[in-house]
């Protein structure tokens, strides 16, 4: 049975969410607000995280993002009343794995929990030999062990969102190959229709900080201009 959190400062938002889920069989913890919230993922282990983005004191994203900060890499639903395109995509960047704009409903959100709880529990199986190669992977000053979600970069033990290491692995399982980012949006955050791919160059830049020696000169992802990027060992 998996368990989810709720984080949400709306009374009848939080309880018809946890009436509906635990009838769907989900164990479903919930918090009225951010500070309880994160104090509830510093005590608990979850399968999944649904935060509000718009609450009062602590924010969604301001706990998103302490938890990203202290390591924490349970999957990451935020739901969002704007609909505006910059919450959607400083969500994603600072971690979350998957957005809904209120109001929505509740066939829509079970199937994007089970998605995300599906792709979870698939990342943290161990791939075929044939899918991922190597348990370690090296790029440049890089070393990634994607089972135990361990980085080093030249040798010092550096942290990482659960974004960045599926990119790593992604990027890996094609390299040589151009990725596009349409590709990556699909394939790493489930999106076949997300409105820009701002996020993934955002990540690239990030990642690009960590392997290449000179990142405004990148000999190992490289951008394929006008169709994505490529990975060169």
């Amino acid at each position: 049975m998996s368990r989810i959190l709720i984080v949400d400062d709306e009374p009848q938002m939080r309880m018809g969410l946890q009436d509906n889920l635990e009838f769907e069989g989900f164990q479903i913890d919930t918090a009225a607000d951010g500070v309880a919230g994160l104090a509830c993922i510093e005590e608990n282990p979850y399968d999944l995280i649904i935060l509000d983005v718009m609450m009062p004191g602590m924010s969604g994203f301001d706990v998103c993002r302490k938890m990203r900060e202290q390591g924490n890499q349970t999957p990451v639903l935020m739901l969002t009343a704007k609909g505006e395109e910059i919450d959607k995509v400083l969500g994603l960047e600072l971690g979350a794995d998957d957005y809904m704009t209120k109001p929505f409903g509740l066939r829509e959100l079970l199937a994007r929990i089970k998605a995300i709880l599906r792709r979870s529990g698939d990342s943290n199986s161990s791939p075929a030999a044939d899918e991922e190669g190597p348990g370690e992977i090296t790029i440049g000053r890089l070393r990634v062990l994607p089972e135990t979600y361990q980085a080093y970069v030249d040798g010092t033990e550096t942290s990482m969102t659960h974004k960045e290491f599926e990119i790593i692995r992604h990027l890996w399982q094609h390299r040589g190959a151009t990725v596009s980012r349409e590709q990556l949006l699909n394939e790493v955050w489930g999106f076949d229709d997300y409105p820009t791919t701002r996020t993934v160059d955002n990540f690239m830049l990030k990642l690009r900080k960590r392997i290449e020696k000179d990142p405004a000169h990148p000999r190992h992802i490289l951008t394929v201009h006008g169709m994505g990027y490529k990975l060169v060992e």
